[in-house]
């Protein structure tokens, strides 16, 4: 299918789709396209500025859509982290004895947030602790 611009002999603009030129030449001949602004079957095609899609302007199209997808992630990764730094308790380097504390009952439950080292990490998610590291954004580093 093709889309062409059509003006009629009342110089009304307007587009209309046909399987192909021959095909737009034998409906207009047999006057069965009309102008839907004021109903004339004189119509011919009016001058079309060509689609052209380059590989650039694809890549810059893509670009943009990545960027808009990450920004997008990145925005809800951001909320997420200050929906549970706003909801939890900060114990800092006590993070991974107060883990235990909460995993073992020994301490009431809640939401904490702190430092462990790797080996540390490594250690409560062998007993069966639930941690998770909060990822450092972009513009927390600046």
């Amino acid at each position: 299918m093709i889309k062409f611009d059509l003006i009629c002999d009342k110089q009304h603009s307007f587009e209309a789709w046909f399987s192909g030129n021959e095909d737009f030449e034998k409906q207009r001949d047999a006057k069965l396209v009309e102008c839907p602004h004021c109903g004339s079957s004189s119509v011919e095609k009016a001058l079309m500025a060509p689609s052209v899609s380059t590989a650039r302007s694809k890549e810059a199209s893509m670009q943009l859509a990545m960027n808009n997808t990450q920004k997008a992630a990145i925005d809800q990764l951001r909320q997420a982290v200050k929906t549970i730094r706003e909801n939890s308790e900060d114990v800092g380097e006590r993070f991974p004895e107060e883990a235990r504390k909460i995993h073992y009952g020994e301490s009431e439950e809640r939401g904490i947030i702190g430092q462990a080292k790797p080996d540390e990490v490594k250690s409560l998610l062998d007993e069966g602790v639930g941690v998770a590291p909060l990822p450092d954004l972009p513009e927390e580093k600046n």
